[in-house]
């Protein structure tokens, strides 16, 4: 009989119907596939069960997860090459429930795989700890939306510390070409804040506030004053200690709130950082009217938000399988024309949109770094599944945003007053320069 790896190997392609691009290693060791490149490990046939009970990525997902499938070599080259092989396919419907039935040489592969899975094969492995648990009622109201919160964001500020680095901001730097992580992510805030045209004495509303990094960097460099709003206690608490110690609790404010509880408006400037991700289709007009009614007539809007590309079919849309798993419960994507086309039915007017696109990989590729510069320390901080899942999520982002699959822009939207007078500047981006306190 051959050797695991290779019927691995025959079983892949019989299935997909290429030889996979990676060389794969086997859990007897064995190898089989091109002597060049990164290494597959399958190194436990449980996640051949996992796959049989779960086709497709949320089984290939929860092995990641679980240590029983691995990467050996450059993780970006092994998630390129194999993205063709298994996510970039053409949608043809050979993937849909029932064809390996119709097929004879599906089948056999089928039963193949069984047997390769052994004799465990018919019982379900139950899925690792990681995985969030499963979800009742509608999407996105605020008690649904609060558990999704927190099973991203509440898994300990030292493990975010360790990725993000000093800056604390988990979103999209603003780079310079030889700039570091630290300098982009201000040049990023500070990019905020100017197209905010925020002045001493500003009201502004950060809606999902994070880990308090705009809101400081609001109030000391330009003197706003300042509400920031997450689910988040982990970061709230973490938050209110490092305004404290900047000495900023006279203009700083941060609540364990949901943005659509937030009635003390008006504001004179809102700013949302990659926080609109996890509003949802369905809640996205709400959100949008929400923001308006906050501002004061003039007001300004900084939406930043990643977008997906559009479906020719957009009920075809679906979330993530491993995304939605472990990574953002209920997070969705919406292309940028939806998102432009959604304020200005609130009544916004929309003067600038800003692709960063490329600001985002390399942002991405950083916290991979960091993450894998003291592998032991991040498992020790959180998990080993949990420092895995972040390490897979964000090299296949890195290369979802290098490749255009995926991209990331800033909206600056105006509550325009009923005389038309936007206080925009007559030419694009030259942005006022609020005087610095």
């Amino acid at each position: 009989m051959a050797d695991a790896a290779t019927r691995l190997t025959t079983l892949a392609e019989e299935l997909l119907g290429t030889p996979p691009p990676v060389r794969l290693r086997a859990w007897d060791g064995s190898e089989s596939g091109p002597p060049d490149g990164p290494v597959v490990v399958v190194r436990h046939r449980r996640a051949l069960r996992r796959l049989l009970w779960k086709p497709g990525e949320l089984g290939l997902a929860r092995a990641w997860v679980a240590g029983e499938i691995d990467v050996e070599g450059d993780l970006y080259e092994a998630l390129g090459r194999l993205a063709g092989f298994l996510w970039e396919r053409p949608r043809d419907g050979s993937g849909s429930g029932g064809h390996w039935v119709r097929d004879p040489r599906l089948r056999a592969a089928a039963r193949d795989l069984l047997r390769l899975a052994g004799s465990r094969a018919w019982l379900a492995p139950p899925p690792p700890a990681e995985e969030v648990r499963r979800r009742h009622g509608p999407l996105h109201t605020k008690v649904r939306d609060r558990q999704a919160i927190s099973h991203h964001y509440d898994v300990g500020n030292d493990f975010y510390q360790q990725v993000l680095g000093p800056s604390m901001v988990y979103s999209c730097a603003y780079w310079e070409a030889d700039g570091t992580l630290e300098d982009a992510q201000r040049d990023k805030l500070d990019l905020v804040c100017r197209k905010l045209a925020l002045r001493a004495g500003d009201r502004l509303l950060d809606v999902g506030c994070g880990w308090g990094s705009m809101a400081i960097h609001a109030a000391s460099e330009y003197g706003a004053q300042v509400t920031g709003v997450t689910l988040s206690r982990e970061q709230a608490a973490f938050a209110r200690k490092r305004i404290a110690e900047e000495g900023l609790t006279d203009r700083i404010e941060i609540r364990v709130q949901d943005y659509r509880d937030v009635k003390d408006g008006p504001y004179d400037a809102i700013s949302s950082i990659g926080m609109a991700e996890h509003v949802g289709a369905v809640r996205y007009r709400e959100y949008a009217d929400v923001l308006y009614g906050l501002l004061k007539p003039g007001g300004r809007l900084l939406n930043h938000q990643i977008a997906r590309r559009p479906e020719q079919d957009e009920t075809a849309y679906r979330v993530d399988d491993f995304i939605d798993a472990y990574v953002f419960p209920d997070g969705e994507l919406a292309p940028l024309g939806s998102t432009l086309s959604i304020l200005e039915e609130a009544g916004f007017e929309a003067r600038d949109v800003e692709s960063i696109r490329e600001h985002y990989a390399r942002t991405l590729r950083v916290w991979v770094a960091n993450l894998e510069a003291d592998w032991k320390q991040a498992v020790r901080r959180t998990s080993p599944g949990r420092a895995r899942i972040w390490r897979l999520y964000m090299a296949a982002c890195a290369l979802a945003f290098e490749r255009n699959r995926i991209g990331v822009n800033q909206i600056l939207a105006v509550k325009t007053p009923e005389g038309g007078a936007s206080g925009l500047p007559l030419r694009a981006r030259t942005w006022v320069e609020p005087e610095r306190r």
